[in-house]
């Protein structure tokens, strides 16, 4: 049995979830806790539903708990870290699942939309990635969340993909900024996924489009990134400042 076996199995993991009130977010916040480790469930604004993710957590054996922080307030961060210091002794792995999309045209684009996603996307990927640094114990995972739009080049989604390029920009930069801590950095970059990030204000005719282009010939699911997720946030040390594209072949 290696050292590295040894620590993993020493301590429990502690994970730090941001965006765990639904979708992508809460399935990683899940699937971590199946995998035995203690969550912090980070949420903007939905209360009820960030709650409803430690309920499910904790009917399942884990352990859990909900703290809000807006993901760009470098003031409002550091309280997700404090709590997964206080309730569960540290923080191994953070995933920055947090995000917001906008689409338009470029030539009908809002401003104030350009702006929201960055502020969200690439700050708030920024302000967490920043913290996570300073923080996450050696042996651990930082994980951050792009798009396979990047590669796909499709009308409307200029500001979203690009907001998420540089997130792609950031990961391998940190990796290499964390040698000699035994911390990996890895990006995951989903295609069209079944969550109300994707859903919402498309027609079913739209969605069977778009589901129909992939050769796996459906939407992912949230359970299918937070598989990919568990991977990175596990004792596979072997990957790290990486963009994995998790999209059933699409792009």
């Amino acid at each position: 049995m290696t050292d590295q076996t040894d620590r993993f199995e020493a301590r429990p993991r502690v994970a730090v979830v941001t965006g765990a009130s639904r979708g992508i977010g809460r399935a990683a916040a899940q699937r971590l806790a199946c995998d035995g480790q203690a969550v912090v469930v980070g949420y903007g604004g939905d209360h009820d539903e960030a709650e409803a993710t430690v309920a499910a957590i904790e009917a399942a054996g884990g352990q859990a708990v909900a703290v809000q922080a807006d993901v760009a307030d470098d003031a409002a961060v550091p309280a997700l870290f404090d709590a997964a210091e206080q309730h569960f002794g540290g923080v191994d792995v953070v995933v920055n699942a947090a995000g917001i999309m906008l689409l338009a045209p470029v030539a009908q684009l809002d401003l104030d939309h350009l702006d929201r996603m960055y502020r969200t996307n690439v700050r708030g990927t920024f302000v967490v990635a920043r913290e996570a640094a300073r923080r996450v114990r050696p042996g651990g995972a930082i994980i951050t969340f792009s798009t396979s739009v990047t590669r796909l080049h499709q009308p409307t989604y200029s500001a979203y993909a690009a907001s998420k390029a540089a997130v792609e920009a950031i990961s391998p930069i940190l990796a290499r900024e964390l040698r000699g801590r035994d911390v990996t950095v890895n990006t995951v970059a989903p295609g069209p996924t079944a969550t109300a990030l994707f859903l919402d204000g498309k027609d079913q005719e739209t969605v069977d489009r778009i589901a129909g282009l992939n050769p796996m010939q459906r939407l992912g699911e949230p359970a299918d990134i937070a598989e990919v997720v568990s991977t990175l946030a596990g004792p596979a040390r072997w990957i790290n400042g990486q963009t994995i594209f998790v999209n059933g072949g699409l792009a």
